[in-house]
C-alpha cells in the first residue's frame, strides 16, 4: 500500500480554510447532487480520464463526492481521522475480514 501523501486530516483542514461554511444540510444536498453526477459518469464511462477528458469523468466526480462528504464532516465538527479506525474495527467484526488497518 502507498504511504504518505494526502491525508484525511489534511483535506479536512484544507477544506475548512477554503470553504468555511457551517451548513451541513446544504453540503449534504450538494453531495447528493454530485453522487448523481458520478452515477452519470459511471454510466457513460469510456475508460480512464486524461487531462483532455477530465471534465465530467468519474475521476472528477469522485473528488466532488469526497469534497462534500468532508465538508459535511467539518460542518458537524467530526474528526474523521479519529473515527475511521473505530469504524474499520466494527467492519472487521461484522464482515470478518483479516486485512489489517494500521495507518
Amino acid at each position: 500500500m502507498k504511504t504518505g501523501g494526502i491525508t484525511i486530516g489534511y483535506l479536512q483542514e484544507y477544506l475548512a480554510a477554503k470553504d468555511p461554511g457551517k451548513d451541513a444540510n446544504g453540503y449534504f444536498l450538494k453531495m447528493i447532487e454530485e453522487v448523481g453526477e458520478l452515477s452519470e459518469a459511471l454510466r457513460k464511462r469510456q475508460g480512464p480520464a486524461t487531462v483532455e477528458n477530465f471534465k465530467g469523468s468519474a475521476e472528477e466526480e469522485i473528488w466532488d463526492v469526497i469534497y462534500y462528504a468532508l465538508t459535511v464532516a467539518n460542518a458537524l465538527q467530526i474528526d474523521l481521522e479519529r473515527w475511521i479506525p473505530y469504524k474499520e474495527a466494527l467492519n472487521r467484526e461484522k464482515y470478518g475480514h483479516t486485512v489489517p488497518f494500521d495507518p
